[in-house]
């Protein structure tokens, strides 16, 4: 769908997922500028103005022509105002069948339902293609924020593992998978 010139992925109570453009880098460079933002993935890091325009950006553009359905979302108020963004893809060597939530959103926007809303949301665009039987999320196992999003998703804890990555506070517990199945999502969700 097109909305003023943006293509609309879809939309919440209080949200738009839209696909990014070719002039979104400095919103994206803004979000990972914040060091609490980027506290989980790189230790606080932001990442640089050129990575975002030259690698991040056009990644996220390129899921575009893969698939309709699977990629990165910029998320919008109503309003217009940028909170962040949510993917839904297959990582890498992974069952395109089962994919991956994710999201990173401004601090501003924290604590205010938008994660929550935005993954609900995701999933059941998921699960509305028929060969899709489960969705996942991962996070640091000490990413607490993170882990309360996925339960009020409707995603139960699967597993923890470790797959090294940086070393930053917290790595040394681990990633935790959360994951929801089709039938769990129907119990839950449907009507």
């Amino acid at each position: 769908m097109e909305e003023t010139g943006m293509t609309v992925f879809l939309e919440t109570e209080r949200m738009v997922l839209r696909r990014f453009t070719e002039n979104d880098d400095g919103l994206l460079f803004g979000l990972d500028a914040d060091p609490e933002v980027m506290r989980y993935l790189t230790g606080g890091r932001p990442t640089p103005r050129e990575e975002v325009r030259e690698r991040i950006l056009p990644a996220m553009l390129g899921w575009y022509e893969r698939s309709s359905d699977r990629g990165f979302w910029a998320a919008q108020t109503r309003e217009g105002g940028f909170l962040g963004w949510f993917h839904l893809r297959e990582p890498t060597g992974a069952d395109p069948d089962q994919p991956e939530l994710g999201y990173r959103l401004r601090r501003s926007s924290w604590g205010r339902g938008y994660a929550t809303e935005g993954s609900r949301a995701l999933v059941s665009a998921a699960f509305a293609d028929p060969a899709v039987p489960r969705v996942f999320a991962r996070a640091m196992a000490v990413n607490a924020g993170s882990r309360r999003v996925m339960e009020k998703a409707g995603m139960r804890l699967v597993r923890t593992f470790n797959e090294g990555g940086h070393p930053i506070a917290g790595s040394e517990h681990g990633d935790v998978e959360y994951a929801i199945t089709r039938p769990e999502w129907e119990r839950a969700y449907r009507l």
